[in-house]
């Protein structure tokens, strides 16, 4: 199973045997260019047994593609005594250096963390160029962080499962859709990469029916299950041990059930025969899986071999690679089979994803111009086809491989990787991704039970991650792939890490053993403390979801407090939180600007353009002119938030919120109340105020050149914010003129931001004249000048933010 190829790639259906008269070696080099790794594993491990001598050169490669060839069938374990021995005699030559990468992997899916570590800095020093070196060395210093959360989920073994792969599960009607390998009765088609089955699709119609049993926290613990190998159910999707050596990999699906998945919760609960696959239609004597389906089920898109319409393809290099393809159900049969447009002969693509809006697609390709082996990528549905296909950038993928991307209700995206840093093997991953579901905020492994040292992928779940299932090897490793469910009990986060650096505010240098009195305000805990490290820092972990007070004392230095809150943090990423100290007896006076030592707790509000209606949920973001220390907070569902401030310090306010933009505001040295922060959003109209011009020019005035700076400093804190420019006029002189004389100072604002270095194609001018007016001051009715001034006025419309 090479998981990291997501070409399920065939390369040929019979392979030659070994040629009579050949030595064992040039048997297995055939075999193994053949990619029949599993007998070629058998010839290289005959030759090796002979004890003839080698030369030096010929042994460590033989023992090379030995080692290779067990990482593609999935044997650890073998692998890992492979390398070990090509190491045996010190350095390996420069051609092998990527065998350290190997080893270090194998070590991992062994759970030698503390070796593995040493083997990624060893393969970091022949290697400079590839960061996962370093990010793994990194992790496995203290790999029991992707530990912390282990009590909030409980994982089950489902009894379904067979001696044979079951993997890559998808919901669907009440049911579960997923990959397996029961082959037909009667019939033995195997591939020969690892002298397996192909795979085909399943269905399970209700998931009420599913049994399990309980499993230990990591890679399943508890005395081996033993598997009755009946025909019930089928393996996972996706697997690489059906796949060719392309830099991608997939698994299939396979179904429970009958051929009329649309029978409902009225479907008997039947043991499966050759009869009772998914859908003959879409299951052929090639593989088929992962899969993915429309909201209304209608349709459905699958990973298949490159063979459609009994015609089957192969690339210019004679590997048959992986593709996507779709269908439709009519009547309960799946109809009008068709290639996705992106797909090509030369390159795999597979393990879809819809959507819940079916609007985009997520899958996985080895398509020319990635970063590794598989990279995920995502395509938008426009009209009536699909776009062109999108790399999801370097923050998901690496050097390595990602495949098996599940994107679930809330727009977020899942995904399995061995190039992010993990337990070993493939790691399940969460994504959070922007509204437009085509940028990363910022991603999070998983972590123990849900993640192991063995493989695990193939997860689906809901927008909260309560319940869902995945696939794992964890049990016995190979290519025994298993279905788990898993329920979560507890916080989607153990704890929100925090930094907090306590220093000098005069000389800036940290200050060790600083006390720190950490205040859980209104929880009824007792008060902890800590003392600061040679850096000034202390490492916190707090409960989600709580406010905190935090009381410095140093000696020689004035006390200080700051409030932090860690209510609506979307992530599990440390936040640094910074407290700057006085020394007593400096002479503050003479500080520029001036610093208080006494401080009062500051309140404010966050509200829409629109309505005025509070927003909840906001991150506030504090930051002191004296020394730039930052505070953060989030709002709470009225809009309010509050800081700890000193009197006689200025202070900027920022807010944060997704698809929200704000201008920002400022807390004076008196420490007074914030004034409410506006967040606007696309589509908002925003009035630009003080922006005048003389009597019937365009000509940008300096006090207007003062207000389009606020405008363009605007654009530059959000640099893909697209707006249009409107000026307005009173009903005086006609409305032609009024028109021309609006559109034309429309556009003298915006030639005056392009001269402040804002792109043309962000700006947009539009003149409406006198057409919309803010009062009853039309043509024939009598106003005084003021009453017309509320109607000269330029104004900002918000077209993008993302």
């Amino acid at each position: 199973m090479t998981r990291i190829l997501i070409g399920c790639s065939l390369l040929l259906l019979t392979l030659l045997g070994p040629v009579l008269g050949q030595s064992p070696v040039r048997q297995a080099d055939r075999q193994f260019d053949l990619l029949a790794y599993s007998k070629a594993i058998e010839l290289y491990e005959q030759a090796l047994s002979d004890k003839k001598s080698w030369v030096e050169a010929d042994r460590m490669a033989t023992l090379n593609k030995l080692a290779y060839s067990y990482r593609q069938v999935h044997d650890d374990q073998n692998a890992l005594r492979v390398y070990q021995e090509m190491l045996s005699k010190g350095d390996l030559p420069a051609e092998y250096a990527s065998a350290y990468l190997h080893y270090a992997q194998a070590l991992a899916s062994n759970g030698k963390y503390a070796q593995a570590q040493e083997a990624y800095e060893k393969y970091m020093a022949t290697k400079r160029d590839d960061e996962r070196g370093g990010a793994f060395a990194k992790l496995y210093k203290d790999v029991s962080v992707l530990s912390r959360n282990v009590g909030s989920y409980k994982v089950e073994f489902l009894e379904l499962n067979t001696t044979r792969p079951e993997f890559s599960p998808i919901y669907y009607q009440d049911g579960i859709v997923f990959v397996s390998a029961n082959g037909d009765a009667g019939i033995k088609r195997v591939f020969n990469w690892s002298n397996t089955p192909f795979l085909d699709l399943y269905y399970l119609p209700e998931l009420k029916t599913v049994k399990v049993q309980k499993t230990a926290s990591l890679g399943g613990g508890l005395p081996p299950v033993v598997k009755t190998g009946n025909t019930r159910l089928i393996r996972p999707l996706g697997r690489d041990d059906f796949t060719a050596p392309t830099s991608n990999d997939t698994r299939t699906v396979g179904f429970y059930g009958g051929a009329n998945i649309t029978a409902g919760s009225s479907y008997e609960d039947e043991p499966v025969t050759a009869s009772d696959l998914f859908s003959r239609t879409l299951n052929t004597k090639y593989h088929e899986g992962p899969a993915t389906f429309s909201r209304d089920g209608s349709r459905i898109i699958f990973t298949r071999n490159n063979y459609n319409n009994g015609r089957y393809n192969k690339s210019s290099d004679g590997v048959n690679k992986l593709k996507l393809y779709t269908a439709e159900q009519t009547n309960g049969n799946w109809k009008k089979i068709e290639e996705l447009p992106f797909n090509s002969d030369e390159y795999s693509t597979g393990h879809p994803s819809l959507s819940k809006d079916d609007q985009l697609l997520y899958f996985s390709s080895d398509m020319p111009g990635g970063f590794g082996g598989t990279d995920i990528y995502v395509c938008r549905w426009v009209g009536s086809k699909w776009g062109t296909p999108v790399n999801l950038g370097t923050e998901v993928n690496t050097k390595g491989n990602e495949m098996f991307p599940f994107a679930d209700e809330k727009g977020n995206l899942y995904f399995s990787s061995d190039g992010q840093p993990g337990m070993g093997g493939l790691d399940l991953f969460y994504a959070n991704l922007t509204d437009n579901g085509q940028q990363v905020r910022w991603i999070q492994n998983l972590g123990e039970p849900i993640n192991s040292n063995k493989d695990d992928f193939g997860i689906v779940t809901d927008g909260d991650r309560r319940t869902g299932f995945f696939s794992s090897n964890r049990k016995h490793g190979g290519e025994d792939d298993d279905l788990y469910r898993f329920n979560r009990e507890g916080p989607m986060y153990p704890c929100r890490e925090l930094i907090v650096n306590v220093f000098d505010a005069q000389t800036k240098q940290p200050l060790a053993n600083t006390t720190i009195v950490i205040d859980e305000k209104e929880s009824g805990n007792d008060k902890r403390d800590a003392k600061t490290d040679a850096e000034g820092n202390i490492r916190l972990c707090l409960e989600a979801e709580g406010d905190f007070r935090f009381m410095t004392t140093h000696e020689g230095y004035v006390n200080n407090q700051i409030g932090f809150s860690t209510r609506g943090l979307q992530d599990d990423k440390p936040s640094r939180l910074e407290i700057p100290l006085d020394k007593e007896g400096v002479d503050l006076a003479l500080a520029e600007p001036p610093v208080a030592t006494e401080t009062k707790t500051m309140k404010g509000r966050i509200t829409a353009q629109q309505g005025n209606k509070p927003l909840g949920g906001v991150k506030v973001i504090l930051k002191s002119r004296a020394d730039s220390t930052t505070q953060e907070a989030v709002t709470k569902s009225d809009g309010s938030y509050e800081f700890v401030v000193k009197p006689g310090v200025e202070y900027d306010v920022e807010a944060e919120k997704e698809g929200m933009a704000t201008i920002g505001g400022r807390i004076d040295k008196t420490g007074a109340e914030s004034p409410t922060l506006k967040m606007f959003t696309k589509g908002d109209v925003m009035q630009v105020e003080n922006i005048y011009y003389d009597l019937d020019k365009a000509d940008i005035r300096p006090d207007a050149a003062t207000e389009l700076d606020k405008v363009a400093d605007l654009m530059a804190k959000y640099p893909k914010m697209r707006i249009e420019l409107r000026s307005h006029t009173d009903s005086r002189a006609t409305t032609d003129y009024n028109k021309t004389l609006s559109t034309n100072r429309a556009k003298a604002a915006v030639s005056y931001l392009k001269a402040k270095g804002i792109s043309a194609k962000r700006l947009k001018a539009a003149g409406f004249g006198e057409s919309e007016l803010l009062n009853d001051c039309k043509d024939g009715v009598d106003c005084p000048d003021e009453k017309h001034q509320q109607n000269r006025r330029t104004e900002i419309k918000i077209l993008t933010l993302n």
